[in-house]
C-alpha cells in the first residue's frame, strides 16, 4: 500500500518567531494577490474525505471502508484506523460496531459518508459555521474505490447546492500508477460534467481543481517532472485554474520535496503547501512562519501565484491542540502574513486526528477503555463543534469581519461550563476512606485513563469513594467502570449524594453491580434526579478482590 500522508516526513523545527515578523500585524489583508476574490482566493476551503463506509449502506466497495484496517471485520480496538471519535447525536443513522461502549453505556455506533444524511450534515455544519468552499478528495478512480468515489461526487454536489457551498475536485495520485492519461481521461468523462453545477467552484471566471501529490519525496509518487508538468498545462488548457498540493518545502527541493520540481510548482494557479505531521508546537508554527511560509509568499507573488497555506487544528491522537490556541496560533499566522486563501486539513479526517467536524466532547462520548482521546483531553471541557467555530472565527478574521487577534476569541464552550450532557465529574477533587499501598489514589477514577483506578485497603469492608462536583447541580445518572481488561466480578455497593460534604442521603442502592468484559468492564446506575455537589459509592463487597475497585466513574444530569 502507498504512503499516506500520515507517513510523510516530519520535520523539526525550533524557536519562536511571533516577534520576528511585527510589520505583518499591521494588516489582515492578502498582500500582492495574483488574484482577485473568487471560490478559493480570499475564503476557507476545507479537505473532505468523504470516503468512510459501512456493510448496508449500499455503497459499492462494501464493507467497513477507512474505518477498519480489514473492511470486512467490524472495527474494533484491534482492527481500526481511526484515532478520533466523531459525535454521532447529529446523524441520522449510526452502524454498530465491535468497540467497547460508550463510557455513559450507548452503543459505539459510526457513520458512513456514503448515506446522503450524512454528506448534507456535514455540508449544513459548513454553512453554519463558515466553511466556503469543500475539496473532494479524489483517488485513483480506477481502482476498486472508483464507483464509490463517481458517487460520492453526486452526493457532495448535491449537499453544496442545497447548503449554498462551493465544492471542487481535489485529486490525490498517491499510488495511481497510470496517473498522467488516467486523470485526464477522468476529467473528461467524468468530473469536468460537475462544473455544471453552481456549487461547483470556480476562481477567475475557471473552474477549480486541485492535484495533490506532485513532487513528494516518497515512493507513492514516482511520476517524473515532465509528466507532472504534461499534467498541469492539460487541465490550464481545458480552461482549469488548477491548484497545487505540493511538499512543504517544494520551494527549496529538499526535505518532502525531491529536486528539479521548481518549474511544476511553478505552472500551478495557486500553490496549497502540505503541513499536517510538520510540528505539534506554538514555537514550530512560528518558526514554520518565518523560516517557511513568509518565503513561500514571496516566491508566489513574485510568480504571479496565490497561496493558500495549510491550517490545522492539530492531531488530536497527540495531544497537539491545546484546547484550540493551537489552531488559532496557525490561523492568526497565516492571516498576519497575507496568505490569499486558506486551505483546513481536514473536515472529517478521523483518521489522522485532525479533523474540525463535530468530535467526542468526553469519555462518555468515547468508547470506554480504549484510550481514545476526547475534547476535553487536556483538561479544558470544549463543546463537539469547538473547532468548526474556531473554524468560523478565522474565517472572518482572513475576510476583515474580525480583527487581527493572536488571542483566540472562540471559547471552548459556549457561555462557558461544561458542554450539555458532559461528565460533571471529570478532572474534579476525589477522596476516599483509604487506599491500597501504592499508584491506587481517588483520583484515578476522574482521570480519564481507564486503566489506572482507585482500590481500597483490603479485607476491610465497608469503604467509600467520594468526588466533588464543584457545585450543586441535579444529577440522575452514573456510570462505573472498571480496566477492560480484568475478569468479571461483582460489587455491593450503594450511591449517596450531599450538598456540603458532611450529610450523605441514599440515592440507590445496595445492590450487586456486575462487572463484565464482555460488556466493556462497566454499569450504568440510574435514579431520580437528584441536586447534589458530592457523590459517594459505598462499596460493602467484591466477588472478585477483598477490597472496593473503582476506575472510572461519570456523572451525568438527568
Amino acid at each position: 500500500m502507498a504512503p499516506t500522508r500520515r507517513t510523510l516526513i516530519r520535520s523539526v523545527v525550533a524557536g519562536s518567531a511571533l516577534a520576528a515578523l511585527p510589520d505583518l500585524a499591521l494588516s489582515p489583508t492578502p498582500a500582492a494577490a495574483a488574484s482577485p476574490p473568487g471560490d478559493v482566493v480570499g475564503k476557507v476551503s476545507v479537505g473532505y474525505q468523504g470516503w468512510f463506509s459501512c456493510p448496508g449502506d449500499g455503497a459499492p466497495i462494501g464493507g467497513w471502508w477507512h474505518w477498519s484496517r480489514d473492511r470486512f471485520q467490524s472495527p474494533s480496538p484491534a482492527n481500526t484506523t481511526i484515532v478520533s471519535w466523531p459525535d454521532m447525536r447529529e446523524y441520522a443513522r449510526g452502524y454498530p460496531t465491535a468497540y467497547p461502549n460508550l463510557g455513559d453505556g450507548r452503543p459505539a455506533t459510526l457513520f458512513s459518508s456514503y448515506d446522503q444524511q450524512t454528506v448534507d450534515t456535514h455540508f449544513r455544519w459548513m454553512q453554519e459555521y463558515g466553511c466556503d468552499t469543500a475539496a473532494l478528495q479524489r483517488f485513483n478512480p480506477f481502482g476498486d474505490e472508483g464507483p464509490t468515489r463517481d458517487a460520492m461526487a453526486v452526493k457532495v454536489r448535491s449537499a453544496a447546492e442545497r447548503f449554498g457551498r462551493k465544492f471542487y475536485v481535489m485529486y490525490d495520485v498517491t499510488g495511481w500508477t497510470a496517473m498522467q492519461s488516467q486523470l485526464k481521461e477522468d476529467w473528461s468523462t467524468k468530473m469536468s460534467a460537475h462544473t455544471a453545477s453552481p456549487a461547483y467552484a470556480r476562481q477567475n471566471g475557471k473552474p477549480v481543481v486541485c492535484v495533490w501529490g506532485f513532487g513528494f519525496a516518497d515512493d507513492g509518487r514516482p511520476f517524473a517532472p515532465a509528466a507532472c508538468l504534461d499534467v498541469v498545462r492539460w487541465l490550464k488548457a481545458q480552461g482549469c485554474y488548477v491548484i497545487g498540493g505540493v511538499p512543504t518545502y517544494w520551494r527549496q527541493g529538499i526535505n518532502d520535496s525531491r529536486p528539479g520540481f521548481a518549474d511544476v510548482y511553478h505552472a500551478f494557479d495557486m500553490l496549497s503547501p502540505w503541513m499536517v505531521g510538520r510540528t505539534g508546537t506554538l514555537d514550530g508554527l512560528d518558526w514554520f512562519l518565518t523560516n517557511v511560509n513568509a518565503p513561500d509568499l514571496a516566491d508566489c507573488a513574485a510568480h504571479g501565484i496565490d497561496y493558500q497555506p495549510c491550517v490545522m487544528p492539530g492531531d488530536l491522537s497527540a495531544g497537539h491542540r491545546r484546547h484550540g490556541d493551537f489552531y488559532w496560533r496557525h490561523l492568526y499566522n497565516m492571516v498576519r502574513l497575507g496568505a490569499q486563501g486558506l486551505y483546513v486539513s481536514m473536515f472529517d479526517e478521523f483518521n489522522e486526528g485532525n479533523q474540525i467536524a463535530k468530535t467526542s466532547e468526553t469519555p462518555a462520548a468515547t468508547p470506554a477503555g480504549t484510550g481514545i482521546r476526547a475534547l476535553d483531553e487536556d483538561g479544558t471541557a470544549c463543546s463537539a463543534d469547538y473547532y468548526l467555530r474556531i473554524t468560523a472565527d478565522g474565517g472572518r478574521m482572513l475576510k476583515g469581519q474580525l480583527a487581527l487577534t493572536a488571542v483566540r476569541p472562540t471559547p471552548p464552550v459556549t457561555g462557558g461550563g461544561q458542554p450539555p450532557g458532559g461528565d460533571l465529574a471529570a478532572g474534579r477533587p476525589a477522596s476516599a476512606s483509604s487506599q491500597q499501598n501504592g499508584p491506587f489514589g481517588a483520583g484515578n477514577a476522574v482521570d480519564g485513563d481507564r486503566g489506572t483506578y482507585w482500590e481500597s485497603a483490603n479485607g476491610a469492608f465497608p469503604q467509600w469513594w467520594q468526588v466533588d462536583l464543584g457545585a450543586t447541580g441535579s444529577v440522575a445518572r452514573l456510570v462505573l467502570a472498571l480496566p477492560a481488561g480484568w475478569e468479571a466480578r461483582t460489587q455491593t455497593l450503594a450511591v449517596q449524594g450531599g450538598t456540603d460534604g458532611t450529610t450523605f442521603t441514599t440515592l440507590t442502592g445496595p445492590v450487586g453491580v456486575r462487572f463484565d468484559p464482555a460488556t466493556g468492564n462497566q454499569a450504568t446506575l440510574t435514579f431520580t434526579a437528584t441536586p447534589v455537589r458530592y457523590l459517594r459509592v459505598r462499596f460493602t463487597g467484591n466477588t472478585g478482590w477483598p477490597a472496593g475497585q473503582l476506575a472510572h466513574l461519570s456523572a451525568y444530569a438527568a
